[in-house]
Parts: C-alpha cells; sequence; structure tokens
C-alpha cells in the first residue's frame, strides 16, 4: 500500500521568517538614518547661521574642489551632498568663480544657487573730491582688490593714458570723483578706465572743453589749477573767490605760492609744511615756479571745475586762513600780512587753548 503525502500547512498569512523580519527593519532604519542625514546636510551650518561668511571661489575649480573650499568655510555641513545636488541639478560644470557673501541661514540649495546665479560680491570704492592716485591705490589695495603697485603704476603709465584718450601722461585728475562698485577680479585697468569714462561723461564733457577754451585754457589747464583749487578749501562758496586769485596771479605771471602743489611734490598731503618743504627743487613747488605746475595734484569735483569757469569777480591776489575753515582773500601785501599775523594768533591761542 502506497503512503499518501500529507502536504505541510501554508504560513499563516501577516507573519514574516525572522531573518526577512529582521533585515526588513535594518533597510527600514536606513532609510530613516539617510533621509535624516540628507535632511542635516541640507541645513545651514553653524557659521552660516551666526551670520554672512564671505568666500572666494577659484578660477578652474571642479565642484569637488569647490565643496571643499565651502565646507572648510563652514558653508556646508556635507560636501557630498553638495555635488550630489548639482548634479542633479546639471550646474556641477558651470559653477562660476568669485568672491561671495553667502547670507545669513542661507540652505545648502541657497549656497548652491549663489555659485551657480555668478552674483559676487560688490565692492564700493569711494573716489572723493581731491582724492590723489595715491589715495586710490590704498583703497583698492584695502578692499583687496589689487596692489597699490598696481594701480600706481598704471596711472602713471604714458601709454595707458593715450590709450584711454588722455593727452597727459597720466590719469592724475582725470579720474571723476565718485562711488564705484567693483568686483574682486575686476583688472586694474578696468577700474581706472570706468573712472576716466566717468570723467569724460560729467567733468570734461565737450561743452565744459569748449568753455575752458573761451577762457584761454586747455583741458589740461583747467583740471590741473581746478585740482588746486579743490585742494585749498572744503568751502563751496570760497572756490570761485580761490580759482580768482590765482587766474589774477597767472595774468600777472606771479607764483602761484600754493600750498598744495608743495605738499603733492613732498607727498604730505594733509600735513603741515616745513620752510625746507617750501625750498625744495620741484616743478609742482609754486613758490619757486611760476604758472601752473605740470600737471593736477589731485582729482578735482565738478564743483572746483565749475570755479575755474565761472570764478568770481573781484582784484584778489592773496588769501589766508581766518580759522580752520574760511579764509580771508586780500587785494594789497600789506593787508595780506595783517590777516597772516591774525591767523598766527589765532593759532596760538588755539594751541594754548583759549
Amino acid at each position: 500500500m502506497t503512503p499518501i503525502p500529507i502536504p505541510s500547512p501554508p504560513p499563516r498569512p501577516g507573519r514574516a521568517r525572522p531573518g526577512r523580519r529582521l533585515l526588513g527593519l535594518l533597510g527600514l532604519a536606513l532609510a530613516v538614518l539617510i533621509a535624516v542625514e540628507a535632511g542635516l546636510a541640507t541645513r545651514p551650518s553653524g557659521p552660516i547661521r551666526q551670520g554672512a561668511v564671505t568666500v572666494e571661489i577659484p578660477a578652474n575649480q571642479g565642484v569637488t574642489g569647490i565643496a571643499r573650499l565651502l565646507a572648510a568655510r563652514g558653508v556646508i555641513r556635507s560636501r557630498a551632498a553638495f555635488v550630489g545636488l548639482a548634479l542633479l541639478r546639471g550646474t556641477a560644470r558651470s559653477l562660476k568663480a568669485g568672491e561671495y557673501e553667502v547670507p545669513r541661514g542661507a540652505s545648502l540649495l541657497a549656497v548652491l544657487q549663489l555659485i551657480e546665479s555668478g552674483r559676487v560680491k560688490p565692492h564700493l570704492l569711494v573716489l572723493q573730491e581731491g582724492f590723489t592716485v595715491r589715495d586710490l591705490a590704498r583703497l583698492v589695495e584695502a578692499e583687496g582688490l589689487a596692489p597699490r603697485e598696481d594701480v600706481l603704476r598704471l596711472a602713471s603709465s604714458p601709454y595707458f593714458a593715450q590709450s584711454l584718450g588722455i593727452e597727459d601722461s597720466a590719469l592724475e585728475g582725470y579720474l571723476f570723483p565718485d562711488t564705484y562698485q567693483v568686483t574682486k577680479g575686476m583688472r586694474v585697468e578696468e577700474i581706472l578706465a570706468r573712472m576716466v569714462h566717468r570723467f569724460r561723461e560729467r567733468g570734461g564733457p565737450p561743452d565744459v572743453v569748449a568753455r575752458a577754451r573761451q577762457r584761454g585754457l586747455t583741458l589740461h589747464d583747467l583740471v590741473t589749477l581746478a585740482s588746486i583749487v579743490e585742494k585749498e578749501t572744503a568751502v563751496p562758496a570760497e572756490r570761485p573767490l580761490i580759482a580768482r586769485v590765482f587766474l589774477n596771479r597767472l595774468e600777472r605771471d606771479m607764483p602761484l605760492q600754493a600750498d598744495p602743489t608743495v605738499a603733492y611734490a613732498v607727498g604730505r598731503e594733509g600735513r603741515p609744511l616745513t620752510r625746507e618743504d617750501l625750498l625744495i627743487d620741484n616743478p609742482f613747488n609754486t613758490y619757486r615756479r611760476r604758472g601752473l605746475p605740470p600737471g593736477p595734484i589731485g582729482n578735482p569735483g565738478r564743483a572746483a571745475i565749475e570755479a575755474v569757469l565761472e570764478p568770481a569777480d573781484g582784484p584778489y591776489l592773496y588769501f589766508v586762513a581766518v580759522d580752520d575753515h574760511a579764509h580771508h582773500f586780500s587785494t594789497t601785501l600789506d593787508e595780506h600780512n595783517q590777516a597772516v599775523a591774525r591767523y598766527r594768533q589765532y593759532r596760538a591761542r588755539t594751541r594754548a587753548g583759549l
């Protein structure tokens, strides 16, 4: 008699074998862990939560190098998450170099979008009226844009000046005082060219050149004299009077005797001159040389240029400070000497604290 096989009962529904259940739990835990880590990676990093962070992305840097740099600066939490997100968005090969200011609280996506956009950090260069090329060079270096030597070298190059249409051997006087927005990585040539272009628009446009000719002045003469007027006073109402003094002296072939020209020659702008300074043999020493100096001693604003084009009326030949701001204008040397004596008394009382 052949035995009849008895089938095994089917497994009860809803119950898994212990091994498979363990694997399922481990997989679920891993998925949760990955999700948590991904969530943490996309959240703002510690430094970003504190405030904005400036970071510079060099040129020709790959996405992994950028991720490494951002992580080192504390801008992102995870390099892998940054690279993976860039790959998913298809921008891994098109991230843009430059200096970026990552705002406070920026997420991983916000950081990536910023570098994708190329919205680099702006720098404001404020060239004040009367500032010299030396002043500008210090500003550029202080902003970390370029070494001061590069600015001085280019601004004093006759070839570069001529390439910008300046009929002079340097750019001093032809950089228009204004506020300029520049970015790191911008070449010094571009910065200076922008300032010269602004001068041509606002400082020395064709109508200004024509008005200067009517007064017997070239554009170079105009800018040179305006730069001296700019340095002599900070009081707007006095500029036309000071321009008149210097124009009267030029007509009479008298030396200008302008202290700012000597200060420019010896590099002592903003500091008192000594008797030795006034005796220096230098083309910019208007105590020893008649006529205008060889070129501008700074970069004048439009108001100083207008003062030369439209000077005040009067026979004034002298002026001296009354206090730390205003000046007294004289026609005769005797009157001028009396004003000088009064000013010296004022200075003595000021030093004594009276």
